[in-house]
């Protein structure tokens, strides 16, 4: 999957899941659905995008004077 085309997965669920709180309020069953359902989506934009690219940045390691 493209960054861009799971960015707008992410996107359209975080939309989804703000108006369906709103209407149905946080703890009901399609409100925790949808906010799983984005959790899994941020997980995998993570896995796939995030770890990858932290693993090359110098900053992330120790460095010796």
């Amino acid at each position: 999957m493209s960054k861009q085309l799971l960015l707008d997965k992410i996107e359209k669920k975080r939309e989804d899941l703000i108006r369906i709180a709103c209407e149905q309020g946080l703890n009901s069953n399609l409100a925790i659905e949808y906010s799983q359902e984005l959790d899994r989506l941020l997980n995998e934009y993570n896995r796939l995008f995030l770890k990858s690219s932290s693993k090359n940045k110098s900053y992330l390691t120790p460095q010796t004077v």
